[in-house]
């Protein structure tokens, strides 16, 4: 898998891309990532990659002429997302899509935004990691790249890990625990001391439905409420 991301900012991504399960993904070949700095496509000796909106207000905004130029330069990966607040919510379904492709490319806005004409003729979506605002896209660009390329096959050893997540089926994951068995007089659950392994999978797939429905019953809502067979596995554990 190939991903490019576009920023004038390049610094704030080196480090973390480098690192933990990406940075060894990167080294065996399993995904290549790569960083452009529009600041390399610009004309002036200055390498200015913004100026004042038309208009007037507040803040400048990210030109046209350098994103253009380093899209073109660099022929990326398609699909090219603009990182901004318009776009399609980003979740684990569209990390999920997006693993099993080919690539794609990510720009990262900063200042007041970037000029609508990136949007309009250069870039094939928006994507979104959340309401709220961030100085610029580079830690949205992490957010994806890491939820995306952690789903391709090889990246996290056990590619079994991936399948045991929270959102996957809707729910939030089961709670987890390691040794020892007794720590300052908490004791890890009985069942999963056991050896059941049938029973351990239904306790486990028992906490992942009251969990979600205590902290997120948005979630089990968009599954159309609990089965019959959850309500039972429920009752089996006492929730």
């Amino acid at each position: 898998m190939r991903i490019d991301v576009f920023t004038c900012l390049p610094q704030l991504l080196e480090a973390p891309l480098n690192g933990s399960l990406l940075g060894r993904a990167r080294e065996h070949g399993l995904v290549d990532v790569r960083l452009h700095d529009l600041r390399d496509h610009t004309t002036d000796r200055h390498r200015s990659v913004d100026g004042p909106p038309f208009g007037g207000g507040a803040g400048m905004v990210l030109a046209p002429e350098p994103i253009f130029r380093a899209v073109e330069a660099v022929v990326p990966p398609r699909p090219l997302f603009l990182l901004g607040p318009g776009g399609r919510r980003f979740d684990q379904g569209l990390a999920r899509e997006l693993a099993a492709g080919p690539g794609f490319s990510l720009l990262c806005g900063r200042y007041e935004g970037v000029d609508e004409r990136v949007r309009d003729h250069l870039v094939d979506g928006e994507l979104s990691v959340g309401d709220y605002v961030l100085a610029g896209g580079e830690a949205a660009a992490f957010v994806v790249v890491e939820a995306v390329t952690r789903l391709v096959p090889g990246v996290m050893g056990n590619d079994a890990s991936a399948e045991e997540e929270s959102f996957v089926e809707g729910l939030l994951e089961y709670p987890h625990y390691t040794r020892p068995a007794t720590f300052r007089g908490h004791e890890v659950p009985e069942v999963l001391r056991s050896g059941d392994h049938g029973r351990i999978a239904r306790w486990r797939r028992a906490q992942a439905l009251a969990r979600t429905r205590a902290a997120r019953p948005d979630l089990i809502d968009a599954r159309g409420g609990l089965s019959a067979e959850e309500r039972a596995l429920l009752d089996e554990f006492g929730f």
